[in-house]
């Protein structure tokens, strides 16, 4: 790699004698050196000449010395390493020198081992400099890439590692979230894209707004939908509980921004909801053009189907027990016994409440019917009739009272 060294210095013998002292690294084609007599003429070289590393600038110089030389640098921000040349009795310009950005010195008469020396150490420092810009851009790149998946803070955690953005994958233990508004499609079809593009925009920002502020990672939007990580792609012991209390932000934030657009005049439908809790293999998956942080395994494939099945059960969040049962005091309406595409064994799902809804009469009430279907006990059609009479809206409660009804007798639920 060559250095370009400009030298500035209104006695041309220095000229001579420096290409004569450094002739094997200028055959060598390590050191280049131009030449000025002032500052002046230095400025109108460092301007024709972009490449050049450091100014070698002696202090005292007609039209322009080398501290008027220096300012106008510091003035440019220019990214150059700088040696002052003067006598060892100037000590106070060299001190001036030094202040106005002078990287180092050496004095007159030249000694030229010691000026060699100095030159190399410079060099050593632009280098360490330039590896330090590299890191920063590197980690500023790493960090533009991260926030698109990850909550700011994450971001900022996860781009002082080199190797955070490598293609391959992990297995971890996380929560799985989907999430999808229903009708979404067929609405996409019927209103204009002016109307469409900030409702939509408006929706993300807002969804993964939440997801962030409990520190999850959005794997995939694709349209309306969301796909989020928790304990992924650091550990958190916390993620079945993250899961849960996203889940219940993200309904709550979703009803109001139905209603808002209601009001306007656009019927949006429900979000839907579904997380589950196990292994994933999660990691960074693609090419050298393009990578895809993703996560693969049952895992997902049941988070998915959870979501999905809040369709049938005329729920908005349906989760697994193995979510709610890493989850200390977790409160919700047992759904029932899900036995899901693909599965051969049924799991058992739950509607999460906040805490009003948690401590409501109404759900003690669904929760003793829920007890007698348990039980095979024949007084559960009359308990969910009365809480389905109490409350129309209620489509758990409706869609158990049905299945009652038909002759239904246990819990599990084929979907």
């Amino acid at each position: 790699m060559s250095t370009s060294i400009l030298v500035v210095d209104d006695e041309t013998d220095l000229e001579i004698l420096l290409v004569q002292k450094f002739r094997k690294q200028i055959r060598e084609g390590t050191l280049r050196f131009l030449f000025a007599h002032d500052g002046i003429e230095a400025l109108a070289m460092l301007a024709a000449n972009q490449d050049v590393d450091m100014v070698l600038s002696d202090i005292n110089m007609p039209r322009m010395d080398g501290l008027s030389l220096l300012a106008k640098l510091q003035e440019k921000d220019q990214d150059l390493s700088t040696i002052i040349v003067s006598a060892y009795s100037d000590m106070a310009n060299i001190r001036t020198a030094m202040n106005r950005g002078a990287y180092d010195f050496v004095t007159k008469p030249i000694d030229f081992p010691d000026l060699e020396a100095t030159i190399v150490k410079t060099i050593h420092h632009m280098e360490a400099l330039r590896e330090a810009q590299r890191r920063q851009a590197a980690a500023e790149q790493a960090r533009a890439s991260l926030s698109r998946y990850f909550s700011p803070n994450l971001a900022e955690r996860l781009a002082s590692s080199a190797n955070v953005l490598d293609l391959g994958g992990t297995r971890r233990e996380v929560a799985s979230l989907f999430t999808d508004l229903a009708g979404f499609t067929s609405l996409v079809e019927t209103i204009e894209p002016k109307v469409l593009g900030p409702l939509l925009n408006d929706y993300i920002v807002g969804m993964t707004d939440i997801v962030f502020a409990h520190e999850g990672t959005v794997a995939k939007i694709i349209g309306d939908a969301l796909h989020v990580l928790f304990g992924a792609p650091s550990d958190q012991p916390d993620h079945a509980s993250r899961a849960i209390a996203c889940s219940l932000a993200l309904d709550a934030f979703a009803e109001s921004f139905r209603e808002h657009w209601s009001r306007k005049g656009i019927p949006l439908g429900h979000t839907r909801i579904g997380a589950h809790a196990g292994t994933a293999v999660v990691g960074n998956f693609g090419g050298i053009r393009f990578f895809d942080y993703s996560a693969y395994g049952d895992t997902i494939n049941v988070a998915a189907r959870l979501e999905a099945a809040n369709k049938t059960l005329g729920t908005r969040i349906c989760v697994s027990g193995c979510v709610a049962g890493k989850v200390q005091g977790f409160c919700g309406r047992p759904v029932g016994d899900l036995l899901l595409r693909g599965r051969t064994e049924p799991i058992r799902a739950f509607e999460p409440l906040d805490a009003s809804r948690c401590a409501s009469p109404e759900t003690q009430a669904y929760i003793e019917a829920f007890e007698k279907l348990e039980a095979c006990d024949p007084g559960a059609i009359a308990s969910f009739a009365a809480l389905v009479g109490r409350n129309a809206e209620d489509r758990l409660a409706s869609f158990h009272l049905k299945r009652l009804l038909n002759g239904e007798t246990t819990m599990t639920v084929i979907l």
